[in-house]
C-alpha cells in the first residue's frame, strides 16, 4: 500500500519525535540523532538486521566509532557496512574508495557504494541480507559534496530492494540559515549534484532526506529520521560541542567548510584550490597571479572577509612542488560571510587580473554551478551582481519548497 504523501510526513516527524526526550533531566544540551538513538534502546532497530552507510565521522561525543559501539551492543543486529567515496576508513582522496573487504575490528563486511546507484546499489543490499539501512554521515552544507548523494542513491536503491531507510542527524556545519546559490537544472546532474536543490542548501541530511523522499524518488521509501536535540538552525560547527572530525582528506577543518560552497567551483578552473596544502579550499592560485588579485577582492568590499596575498607550493594535485601566487580568505565574520557570493567574486577578479585564466576543457565548472549561466555570463563579462542576480528566481522557488522539510525551526 503506498501512504499519502501527508501520511508520510506526519510519521515521519511523530517518529523522530517519539526518539527526542522530552525533559532537560533526561538529556544533555544537545545530542546528535546517534545518541538520541542509543538514549532510545535503538528502538527504531529493534528486530531488525541493519547495515550502515557511514564514514569516519560516524563518532560518538568520546569519538567511538559508532559502528565500534553497536557491533559490542546486543540489543543491535548489526550485519554490514556500507562505505562511501574515501571509504568507510576514510583513506581514499577525492574520486576514490576502499572497495570490498572484512573490518579487522569488527569482522562485519564492508561494502563499496561509490558510484554505485539504481539496481546494482539495490542488489549489494539485498546480498548483504540486511532489512534496514542506517545513514549517518557528517555533511558540509554543499550541493557538489558527494556525501548527501549517497544518501540520495542510497535511499533510491533501498526503495528498489524493499528495504527500510534510517537517518541519523548530524548539524549543518556552517548553519542552516538560508539556502544561497545557483539551483541545479537537471540536464546537469552528475554525482556532484543528482536533483535541484542550491549550491549551500542549508540543511540537515535528515532534512534533505525528508525532500528526497517526496520531491525527488519515483514513491518514498519507507523513512525514518532521528533528530538532533539543542542544535538551533543559527549555530555553526564550533558551537555544538562535537569533535571535528575530516569528512574527507580535504576537509581539515569547519573553517574549511565554511568556504567551501564557494571555493569549490576553482575545480572548474585551471587554478589550483589549494589541494595539496594544510589549507585547501582558503588557498587559490596558479602560476603567474600576483598580488593584483588580492587587491581587486579587497575593492569589492565583501562583507565577512578579506583576501591576503599568498605565495604556496601544493604537495599534490594541480601544479604539484611548483610555487605559485594567489590569495588566502580570512573569514572576520562568519555570521555576514556568503560563500558563494564570494567564489563568484573570485572568479569574476581572477579572470579580470590574469591572463592565463581558463576553465577546465569538460566544463566541470557547469557542472557544479549546475548550469551554463556562471560560465557564460562571467565569460561575456558580468560583474559579482550581475551574475547573483541571474539565479535568485529559482533559488527563491527552492527556498519555498525547502521550508516543508525543515525539522528545526
Amino acid at each position: 500500500m503506498r501512504l499519502s504523501r501527508r501520511t508520510l510526513l506526519t510519521a515521519t516527524t511523530a517518529a523522530a519525535a517519539s526518539l527526542t526526550p522530552t525533559t532537560a533531566e533526561a538529556r544533555p544540551h544537545r545530542r546528535t540523532g546517534f545518541e538520541n538513538l542509543a538514549a532510545s534502546g535503538y528502538e527504531p532497530l529493534r528486530g531488525q538486521r541493519i547495515g550502515i552507510v557511514t564514514n569516519p565521522t560516524g563518532i560518538t561525543r568520546d569519538v567511538r566509532h559508532i559502528v565500534d559501539v553497536m557491533h559490542a551492543d546486543a540489543r543491535v543486529d548489526l550485519r554490514a557496512v556500507f562505505g562511501p567515496e574515501h571509504g568507510f576508513r576514510g583513506t581514499a582522496q577525492a574520486g576514490g574508495s576502499e572497495g570490498r573487504y572484512d573490518d579487522p575490528a569488527t569482522g562485519l563486511p564492508v561494502y563499496d557504494t561509490y558510484l554505485k546507484s539504481g539496481r546494482p546499489l539495490a542488489d549489494i543490499f539485498t546480498a548483504s541480507g540486511v532489512d534496514t539501512v542506517v545513514f549517518d554521515i557528517q555533511d558540509v552544507g554543499a550541493r557538489f559534496y558527494t556525501y548527501i548523494w549517497t544518501l540520495y542513491d542510497c535511499m533510491e536503491a533501498a526503495l528498489l530492494a524493499g528495504k527500510r531507510f534510517v537517518v541519523l542527524d548530524r548539524p549543518n556545519p556552517v548553519t542552516g540559515r538560508a539556502a544561497l546559490g545557483p539551483v541545479l537544472h537537471k540536464e546537469f546532474a552528475t554525482f556532484v549534484g543528482r536533483q535541484p536543490i542550491a549550491q549551500a542548501h542549508g540543511m540537515t541530511v535528515a532534512e534533505l532526506a525528508r525532500l528526497f523522499n517526496q520531491e525527488f524518488l519515483t514513491e518514498p521509501v519507507p523513512l525514518e529520521t532521528v533528530t538532533m536535540s539543542g542544535w538551533k538552525r543559527s549555530q555553526f560547527y564550533d558551537a555544538c560541542g562535537l569533535p571535528w572530525v575530516p569528512p574527507s582528506p580535504n576537509m581539515p577543518t569547519p573553517q574549511t567548510a565554511l568556504v567551501y560552497s564557494g571555493t569549490c567551483l576553482f575545480e572548474g578552473t585551471n587554478l589550483s584550490e589549494g589541494r595539496g596544502t594544510t589549507r585547501p579550499f582558503e588557498l587559490l592560485g596558479a602560476e603567474g597571479v600576483d598580488r593584483r588579485w588580492a587587491a581587486a577582492a579587497n575593492e569589492l568590499a565583501l562583507p565577512g572577509v578579506r583576501f591576503r596575498e599568498a605565495y604556496f607550493s601544493p604537495a599534490f594535485s594541480k601544479f604539484q612542488g611548483r610555487t605559485i601566487g594567489g590569495v588566502q580568505l580570512h573569514v572576520h565574520d562568519r555570521a555576514a560571510f556568503d560563500p558563494v557570493r564570494t567564489g563568484i567574486a573570485l572568479l569574476v577578479t581572477a579572470k579580470q587580473v590574469w591572463s592565463g585564466f581558463a576553465w577546465r576543457p569538460d566544463h566541470w565548472i557547469d557542472k557544479l554551478t549546475g548550469s551554463t549561466r556562471v560560465r557564460t555570463m562571467i565569460d561575456a563579462g558580468a560583474d559579482t551582481d550581475e551574475v547573483v542576480a541571474g539565479w535568485q528566481e529559482d533559488l527563491a522557488a527552492f527556498r519555498a519548497m525547502r521550508r516543508t522539510y525543515l525539522l528545526y525551526r
